[in-house]
């Protein structure tokens, strides 16, 4: 069984579980003021690319690559089903957003995520990601940890 990571449609049953398991899981750690979930339609718009990956053909990961309009972007659903957990998902899904980002010619990469995910703060410090302090519309958040990596 193979995994594929392609640009697709995030309107689709399997991403919209993924999506749901997500939001369940930001809810199960957080109030609702420090979880910054985009929804569909969001993640529909042209200024978005939006990952599937896939295992055996079934959806097990999705992130998306929101550009800000400045020459940077934000990865935002970043989402590994725990089933698919172990076969490297979210380094396709890392190393596939990071090529686009290259490839559009960004200057950086943002995020934000909680404290209690230290497997995802985990990834992103394995990918050269630092902490910065909040950007785009984002307050100061004791729950939130805001990373950066410049691009290029």
């Amino acid at each position: 069984m193979s995994l594929t990571i392609a640009l697709e449609s995030p309107r689709q049953p399997g991403v919209v579980r993924l999506l749901d398991l997500s939001d369940a899981y930001a809810q199960s750690l957080y109030p609702p003021e420090s979880n910054h979930l985009v929804d569909l339609s969001t993640l529909e718009k042209p200024t978005v690319s939006f990952f599937v990956a896939r295992h055996g053909g079934e959806i097990v990961g999705c992130c998306a690559l929101v550009e800000a309009g400045d020459g940077t972007a934000e990865i935002k659903r970043m989402f590994v089903d725990p089933e698919a957990r172990g076969l490297k998902v979210a380094s396709g899904l890392m190393n596939a957003m990071e090529a686009r980002a290259s490839d559009k010619k960004l200057t950086a990469v943002r995020l934000e995520t909680g404290i209690y995910q230290p497997e995802a703060i985990s990834l992103y410090r394995k990918y050269g990601y630092v902490e910065i302090e909040p950007f785009g519309s984002y307050l100061p958040d004791p729950l939130s940890l805001f990373m950066e990596k410049r691009i290029g």
